[in-house]
């Protein structure tokens, strides 16, 4: 781990109790759904992480609890730094409280979090759809949304591809 970044880590063991990981160079701390906001707020006013320069999520998907990681990249500028805090949660009906009080980028990324995954975001201003339209049924980056498959048509397989494809019968 980078030397700069152990004070900081250590500083979130001891106020979150989080537990960290280290893959080639970059610090990923998990963090309690609940202690987000306060780990956050604890990054930006303590630590100088003044941007949230990513918010996502990632679906494990048969695996139920958890089944979703919410990852928070922070960004110090000054200090030159990156840290990922990651969020386990739920597969039945997840939620976290939202970061949008704390970074305001957070809202677009939690409305985006919302429409593709299904993750609501307690005390979010504007929990609106963002990028699918409204009355859209499920979330297309969940693992078990059902894909519209259509076999991509090449040289090699244009012959067989042809004989299946539904054609206007005249």
């Amino acid at each position: 781990m980078e030397k700069s970044l152990e004070p900081i880590v250590k500083d979130l063991q001891d106020k979150f109790g989080v537990t960290f990981e280290e893959f080639r160079g970059e610090v990923q701390c998990i963090v309690k759904p609940e202690q987000i906001v306060e780990a956050l707020t604890c990054l930006r006013d303590d630590h100088q992480f003044e941007l949230l320069s990513s918010q996502t999520a990632v679906d494990y998907y048969p695996q139920t609890s958890p089944r979703f990681h919410i990852i928070y990249q922070m960004t110090s500028l000054t200090r030159n730094l990156s840290v990922q805090l990651r969020v386990p949660v739920s597969g039945d009906q997840p939620k976290v409280p939202t970061a949008a009080n704390v970074y305001k980028t957070a809202v677009w990324r939690e409305r985006e979090l919302l429409d593709m995954f299904g993750i609501e975001f307690e005390g979010h201003p504007d929990p609106r759809r963002i990028l699918m339209p409204e009355g859209s049924e499920g979330h297309p980056l969940r693992r078990d949304y059902p894909l519209g498959y259509e076999e991509p048509q090449f040289s090699f397989n244009y012959e067989e591809i042809d004989l299946r494809k539904p054609y206007a019968k005249e």
